[in-house]
C-alpha cells in the first residue's frame, strides 16, 4: 500500500498526487512512467512520472479525470492508500550533451514535459519552453514552467490566457526568427506531436516525441502499446516512450487509440453513476 502525501487540483479534470514511494523515488528519471492499481480489483494504468523528490522519498503524478480509474483515484483524499504503484519503468529521457532545447507541451502533457524541462535547465540548458491549452481554465504548471525555462510562450486555442494560437505558431516563429535548436521535445496529444514533427520535419530539427498508447502490463508481454516507428513494431512501455517523431506512424496510433474511447467513456459514466448513488 502506497500512501498519498498530497492531493492539488490543478484545474477541473486535472489532480497532482505527491505519493510516498522511496524506493521508486531513488531511482527515477524524467520520462519514465509507473503503473497503479487503486484498490484490489482495479485495472492496471500508466502514468507518468510528474515530479520526484529522492529525500523525502516520494513521487509525484499529475492525472487527468477520463476514464473510471482516474475517477477512482480522484476519490482518494491526502492521508489515504493506492494498492500498487510500481516502477520506474520505461527508458529514461536522453538530455545528455543538449545546449539549447524547446521543449513543446500540449493540455495534460505538459506534466511530461515539465519533468524533462528541469533536467534539462538543471545540467545548464538553455530551455525554451512552448506550453499550450484550449482555454485559461486548463493551465497547469505555470510557475512550474516558468522556474526552469528561460524563455516560456503561452499559447491556449481561444486566446482566453496568453496569446491565441496553436503550439506550432509559437514553434514556427522562434525558429524563423533564428532560433537554432538542438532538439524539439513536444509531448501531448497525438495530432498535436504529429503537427510539430511536420513542422520541425521542414527545419530538420531532431524531433522527440513521448508516445502514450493503451498499455497493461508495462513489461512487453501483453503487446497492448504497440507502436510502428520506422517501418517495425516497437513497445511504448519498454522501447519507450521516447521515440523519434519523424519515424513514428501518428495516423496508426491514432486509430488504435480511438478504438477504446466508446468503452473508457462508458466505464466512466457507470462510475460517476455509482458515487452518486452512495451519495443519495
Amino acid at each position: 500500500m502506497f500512501k498519498i502525501l498530497k492531493k492539488r487540483v490543478l484545474n477541473p479534470t486535472v489532480t497532482l498526487m505527491e505519493i510516498d514511494a522511496p524506493l521508486i523515488a531513488k531511482k527515477a528519471e524524467p520520462g519514465q512512467f509507473i503503473i497503479l492499481r487503486v484498490d484490489e480489483d482495479g485495472e492496471r494504468i500508466p502514468l507518468t512520472v510528474a515530479d520526484f523528490d529522492r529525500e523525502k522519498g516520494s513521487v509525484t503524478i499529475i492525472f487527468q479525470i477520463v476514464g473510471a480509474t482516474t475517477e477512482l483515484l480522484n476519490h482518494k483524499q491526502e492521508g489515504e492508500y493506492i494498492q500498487d504503484f510500481v516502477g520506474p519503468l520505461g527508458v529514461p529521457s536522453h538530455t545528455d550533451g543538449l545546449k539549447k532545447v524547446a521543449v513543446v507541451g500540449g493540455g495534460v502533457g505538459c506534466a511530461i514535459a515539465y519533468p524533462i524541462a528541469k533536467k534539462l535547465h538543471q545540467q545548464g540548458t538553455e530551455v525554451h519552453s512552448v506550453v499550450g491549452f484550449r482555454n485559461k481554465d486548463l493551465v497547469i504548471l505555470e510557475e512550474e514552467f516558468n522556474n526552469v525555462s528561460d524563455k516560456v510562450c503561452m499559447m491556449t486555442d481561444d486566446g482566453s490566457y496568453g496569446r491565441k494560437g496553436l503550439v506550432t505558431d509559437a514553434l514556427k516563429e522562434l525558429i524563423e526568427s533564428g532560433e537554432q535548436y538542438d532538439e524539439v521535445i513536444t509531448i501531448g496529444p497525438l495530432i498535436m506531436m504529429k503537427f510539430v514533427t511536420l513542422l520541425t520535419k521542414q527545419y530538420n530539427i531532431p524531433t522527440i516525441v513521448s508516445m502514450n498508447p493503451i498499455m497493461i502490463d508495462g513489461t512487453g508481454m501483453c503487446g497492448g502499446c504497440r507502436l510502428t516507428v520506422g517501418g517495425k513494431t516497437k513497445f511504448a512501455c519498454v522501447d519507450g516512450p521516447d521515440f523519434d517523431g519523424f519515424e513514428v506512424d501518428f495516423d496508426e496510433a491514432m486509430e488504435r487509440g480511438s478504438m477504446y474511447k466508446p468503452f473508457e467513456r462508458k466505464a466512466h459514466e457507470d462510475t460517476c453513476n455509482l458515487f452518486k448513488k452512495e451519495v443519495e
